[in-house]
């Protein structure tokens, strides 16, 4: 006997002697193990040619183990115990609904929407923690490219085709300016008056930016580039702040401003034959391991309403 020749022992044959002792007969253990009975006896032949020895003994009597089918069959047991004990390990980590989850988001799901989907979340999933990291779009994108979070709320459809993204909410671009000006009488304005108003932009990189650029480009006879920019802001709060202050006007998303236009700290300014709209994105890897808890909190993102 050769430690080679044990190697190619196999599960089945060592569940053959199990059987086998248990039922004490072969025809017994060969149809609880649903094979003939040929089979199961080819399977003990092979274990005792592997060991060059005899593991059962037969006789009238029935079947029972020599002195080595003693030390095989006890080891067997082992063995099948393990892979029963692996399989239902397997099955719990699927069964498990809990767990953390790391992600990033952009300034306005980060701020003004996730808050409030979170705190509606939890209440039915308090065993799954959140972590969310707020960058502008276009770093959220490389954070998850990156793998230092697993998944991404960003305002613009990303390109890269390592990353699946699923459209989950609306958003509307809006002309906000504050309380007293002139224009909150006229009621609205062509998109050629912007040209020669002090406006607020958000920085580079910033997906509110992206789309209003886009927009511009696509359906205007004016770009970015011909705005009177006063500034260029890192995050929406900072917008608002700015044009609350009366530094210039802004294009920004609804969802960051509906406390300000309800307290008519500032107010929309509908601009004639304009309508900016856009998606926010759930994105993650395509190789992305998507366990119980990660599916649930996407469910909950996609049927979450921002309105």
């Amino acid at each position: 006997m050769t430690d080679d020749l044990l190697k190619i022992l196999t599960l089945q044959q060592m569940e053959a002697l199990i059987f086998l002792v248990e039922e004490r007969s072969f025809s017994r253990a060969a149809k609880r193990m649903l094979l003939t009975q040929p089979a199961l006896t080819k399977n003990i032949r092979h274990v005792e040619d592997c060991l060059g020895v005899k593991v059962v003994n037969r006789s009238s009597a029935g079947v029972s183990l020599t002195p080595e089918g003693k030390i095989l069959y006890n080891a067997a047991q082992r063995m099948v115990k393990l892979r029963k004990e692996a399989g239902e390990k397997i099955q719990k980590l699927h069964e498990k609904t809990g767990g953390d989850i790391y992600a990033g988001a952009s300034t306005i799901p980060a701020t003004y929407i996730l808050p409030h989907a979170l705190s509606a979340f939890k209440k039915n999933h308090s065993d799954i923690r959140i972590s969310i990291k707020t960058e502008d779009s276009e770093e959220v994108l490389n954070m998850v490219l990156d793998k230092e979070v697993e998944i991404g709320c960003i305002g613009k459809e990303p390109l890269n085709r390592k990353l699946t993204a699923q459209p989950i909410w609306n958003d509307r671009l809006i002309l906000v300016v504050p309380r007293r000006h002139r224009w909150i009488k006229k009621g609205s304005v062509d998109i050629s008056e912007l040209l020669g108003e002090p406006f607020v932009l958000r920085e580079k990189g910033s997906a509110t930016r992206d789309v209003f650029e886009s927009y511009l480009k696509n359906n205007t006879v004016i770009s970015l580039s011909r705005l009177n920019v006063c500034g260029e802001l890192g995050s929406s709060e900072a917008i608002k702040e700015a044009v609350i202050a009366g530094l210039g006007v802004s294009v920004i998303s609804i969802h960051a401003v509906r406390r300000e236009l309800a307290s008519r700290l500032l107010y929309e300014i509908p601009i004639n034959a304009c309508r900016i709209e856009r998606k926010f994105y759930l994105i993650y890897l395509k190789s992305f391991d998507v366990r119980p808890h990660h599916q649930t909190f996407v469910n909950f993102l996609k049927k979450y309403k921002t309105d």
